[in-house]
């Protein structure tokens, strides 16, 4: 049976610590499924196909990286693709909160569904897609912040 884990997020926009937590991960699963989830209750900068062609485009050279969306209860997608894993990444102890509430919300309504925390590299920790929004938003350059392969988009 395949270890399949699942990265989900919005990735409005990806970035080089969302990249990181991929590559530090791949070693201890057969696949990863970063899904770009569609949160009812954010508003993104970045339209969804959009969002989900720079996920391709990172992780093009990874086979072992499927990129897809979804648009249901991430334990419910997880029962989908058959994964029993969901990956996490955490940057601090709020980061860490509020991830492990979510975490125990999903061992509620699935008991085989396990949270995998790991955490940033420090050279990342302060990294979010809202920080390169805002540098965005205030024209400031972010480049440095995002995978390689899409910065001339930027």
């Amino acid at each position: 049976m395949q270890k399949i884990a699942l990265f989900p997020g919005s990735f409005d926009p990806i970035t080089i610590g969302h990249e990181s937590l991929i590559k530090q991960a791949l070693p201890l699963f057969d696949k990863i499924v970063v899904a770009l989830g569609e949160n009812i209750d954010k508003k993104t900068m970045f339209p969804l196909s959009q969002r989900l062609e720079w996920l391709q485009r990172t992780f093009a050279e990874e086979d072992r990286v499927e990129v897809q969306t979804f648009s249901c209860l991430t334990v419910d997608f997880c029962k989908q693709i058959g994964a029993n894993y969901i990956i996490r990444g955490v940057r601090n102890a709020v980061d860490y909160q509020y991830e492990e509430n979510i975490a125990r919300i999903n061992q509620e309504l699935d008991k085989d569904i396990r949270t995998i925390f790991l955490p940033a590299d420090q050279q990342q920790e302060l990294i979010s897609s809202s920080f390169i929004r805002q540098l965005i938003c205030f024209n400031h350059d972010m480049k440095a912040y995002l995978p390689a392969n899409i910065r001339e988009d930027f």
